[in-house]
């Protein structure tokens, strides 16, 4: 139960359904997982130990063939990651699997017909289908009429059940030309499912397109198919057809073909055309110039769409924008031909803004400093003279002997002169004289 461990959770959340999903799972799920778990039986069979002793090698491999670890490798390789269907039901039939394993091997060595045949059940038997693989009761009526007196008639009604068996003939099942529906599952009718140029109870008769081949043996000759137009034939040439297909005529042993298009037989929409085809037509549609057509093309119109114009025996496309006096009456608008119409845009070096074509201009920035277009140098002169201008406001009052005013002009010229000489007073000063 170790190698379980892993998947505990998903078991746990499939434990209340797990019954009625292993009833719906797919008998070739169950296949699929079998022949999978046999594949890994194959590939773990000769394991070797590499001990370089023989007869501890046979002792290890008599336990290993039989234990819990061989399992557990040959389960996780049982199904792919992807394959989800797979894994779901390998999850739910835990149990059988374990008792397969341990305890029933030996007397159910097939493990697709102990586990999905009569295990869980999801298949059937060969040959056999169903839910229960017996088959399905059909209904048989005879008719006697007895006439005397008076004439009446008796209807016997028997109800029977099939073998389970799907039906075979000479050649096997469904005769050997075809599948029984549903064999080796669960579900299915039965029926058989003809291959291609057979139909019958049993896939024995021809079907319509074909003939049966002439045969040197004994044996059964197969059908063959009929020349493309024959419904029935004798042979595969064109002039050995019996009957006709839908949309052919029988003419002289050969089918010709009915061209609905030049009969009441079509059956179009407006705007499109009737183009025969080999047994049948097609509805196409009309080019885009016209309003209705009679086939292909521009040449084909029963009227000009709008546009467009009748130029000879076509409808041509009109230019508008040199046919208009003004087609675009827009301000600074240009006129582009399309096929069929035409547009008004912007003429070159014009973007549309609110509707109106304008003149393609940046937009305009942030206002710019009073000082942003001199050059460095007036600026280095425009310094000078703020600095000479303060220090001379300060030099005249320090001189009227005000003692306030001199010690102002003294800290003022040294402040002035240490920023002046540093790289910061610069970036202060350039700054506030540029406005920045």
């Amino acid at each position: 139960m170790s190698w379980l461990w892993p998947l505990l959770p998903a078991l746990v959340l499939f434990s209340v359904l797990s019954v009625v999903r292993v009833q719906t799972a797919p008998c070739q799920t169950c296949r699929k997982l079998t022949d999978s778990f046999i594949k890994g039986l194959e590939k773990t069979s000769n394991k070797n130990f590499g001990g370089g002793n023989t007869a501890w090698e046979e002792e290890k491999l008599a336990k290993y063939a039989c234990s819990e670890t061989r399992l557990l490798e040959i389960v996780e390789a049982a199904c792919e990651k992807s394959d989800f269907d797979c894994n779901k039901l390998l999850e739910q039939i835990e149990d059988q699997v374990e008792t397969w394993w341990f305890h029933r091997q030996q007397e159910a060595p097939d493990l697709f017909e102990w586990l999905c045949i009569e295990e869980l059940p999801l298949c059937c038997p060969p040959g056999r289908f169903g839910p229960d693989c017996k088959g399905t009761e059909h209904t048989h009526t005879h008719t006697h009429t007895h006439t005397h007196t008076h004439s009446h008639s008796i209807n016997h009604v028997w109800w029977c059940c099939c073998a389970a068996e799907c039906l075979s003939g000479p050649g096997g099942v469904c005769g050997g030309l075809g599948r029984c529906e549903g064999e080796g599952t669960r579900l299915g009718d039965g029926e058989c499912v003809c291959d291609p140029g057979y139909f019958g109870q049993l896939c024995q008769s021809c079907a319509d397109g074909y003939y049966r081949e002439k045969s040197s043996n004994h044996s059964t000759p197969a059908c063959a198919a009929c020349y493309r137009s024959c419904k029935k034939c004798s042979g595969p040439e064109n002039y050995k057809c019996l009957e006709c297909k839908p949309g052919w005529l029988f003419h002289d042993n050969k089918c010709v073909d009915t061209d609905e298009c030049g009969t009441e037989l079509a059956r179009c929409s407006s705007n499109t055309y009737c183009h025969n085809t080999d047994g049948s037509y097609e509805c196409r549609g009309c080019d885009q110039a016209c309003v209705g057509c009679m086939g292909s093309g521009p040449a084909r119109c029963k009227k000009c769409a709008r546009g467009y114009k009748l130029r000879g025996a076509k409808c041509l496309d009109v230019d508008e924008c040199s046919e208009r006096a003004l087609a675009c009456p827009g301000l600074n608008e240009a006129c582009f031909n399309d096929e069929g119409s035409f547009r008004c845009e912007c003429a070159d070096g014009f973007i549309r803004r609110d509707s109106i074509c304008v003149e393609n201009q940046p937009l305009s920035g942030p206002e710019k400093g009073l000082f942003d277009d001199m050059t460095d140098d007036e600026v280095l002169v425009l310094q000078q003279m703020f600095f000479g201008m303060v220090i001379c406001a300060l030099a005249t009052l320090a001189a009227k002997g005000d003692m306030v005013f001199t010690a102002i002009f003294i800290g003022g010229v040294a402040a002035m002169a240490g920023y002046w000489l540093s790289e910061k007073g610069d970036r202060m000063l350039d700054g506030f004289l540029k406005g920045r």
